[in-house]
């Protein structure tokens, strides 16, 4: 199962969850305030290929950004 990150609208409290994919869009509890107001975002993930001379990050939008 993925891991998704979602935020509280009420208490601004960042969290993680897995869950399902059919469950990614549907209301979940804050874990901080207990409000069933938190939104799923976006996630930052980076994959790291090999090849060539060594490993190197791709297709990344953290830090990095893209290939090295």
């Amino acid at each position: 199962m993925p891991i998704y990150e979602y935020r509280c609208k009420e208490c601004g409290s960042a969290f993680e969850k897995i869950r399902p994919m059919r469950e990614a869009e549907e209301p979940i509890d804050c874990p901080r305030c207990g409000q069933v107001v938190a939104k799923k975002e976006l996630s930052v993930c980076c994959m790291s290929v090999s090849g060539g001379s060594g490993n190197a990050m791709a297709g990344g939008c953290g830090p990095r950004g893209g290939f090295t």
